[in-house]
């Protein structure tokens, strides 16, 4: 892993409402992440981190503090710079999959590849690439009402990675998935950590899926609390 991180924050405060009906969802968070690392991200509800993963996926804005990606500072972007910023180096895994029902899985890959205006043949050829890295090479034709549930998050997993990001941040990814499934979902994630060198950021409540991370950053009360040493450190 890189010494130098690809995401810090310092002082990174975020308030919703004004006045009496105002909530400091962040509190001050500092935070680096290193390049190369695979992140876990917990906490109780409302402890802040999925304020912080919004902000981390350029969905939202600190209202005060620095957010920086590759030493440049994110918070002085406009919308339309952060929506670059997010497209050419940001990757997002959900939970409920979100993959489109009438189209086949390779079509799903390409979508943002079609966003990004690439040709058709293109599109396909690195569509391809990511299905076969998730290991769905041969189910390229099938929709997802023909996948099971852990076939369907490899397809949203080859779509986050098609555009090859830095950055896959991961919200709750085996959260829909039984105990069997979830681990091979973690095991791709953590395959595609140590040998494509993607940055991992995940949010999960569940401690041993967090445990094939190799830093496990904990939330409360909108702060920091402790970052703890994954058992794959």
């Amino acid at each position: 892993m890189s010494a130098d991180p690809i995401i810090s924050l310092r002082g990174v405060t975020k308030n919703y409402g004004s006045g009496a009906t105002a909530f400091q969802a962040l509190k001050g968070v500092d935070l680096d992440i290193a390049q190369g690392d695979f992140v876990a991200v917990m906490g109780p509800s409302g402890s802040g981190k999925s304020t912080t993963m919004n902000i981390l996926g350029c969905l939202d804005v600190p209202t005060t503090g620095a957010f920086l990606f590759k030493g440049r500072h994110v918070e002085t972007l406009d919308r339309d710079q952060r929506a670059l910023l997010r497209r050419r180096y940001l990757g997002f895994v959900f939970q409920g999959f979100n993959l489109l029902a009438r189209t086949t899985a390779l079509e799903n890959v390409e979508l943002p590849l079609l966003y990004r205006g690439e040709d058709r043949r293109t599109r396909q050829i690195a569509g391809m690439a990511a299905l076969d890295k998730v290991g769905l090479k041969d189910w390229w034709d099938h929709t997802p009402a023909e996948l099971s549930g852990g076939q369907q998050q490899r397809v949203a997993i080859a779509r986050a990675i098609v555009t090859q990001p830095d950055v896959l941040l991961a919200d709750e990814p085996t959260g829909n998935l039984d105990s069997e499934r979830s681990v091979e979902i973690m095991q791709l994630l953590t395959d595609l950590n140590r040998n494509s060198g993607i940055t991992v950021l995940m949010v999960t409540h569940e401690p041993d899926m967090a445990a094939f991370a190799r830093t496990i950053v904990h939330f409360k009360d909108g702060l920091v609390e402790r970052v703890d040493q994954g058992a794959m450190a």
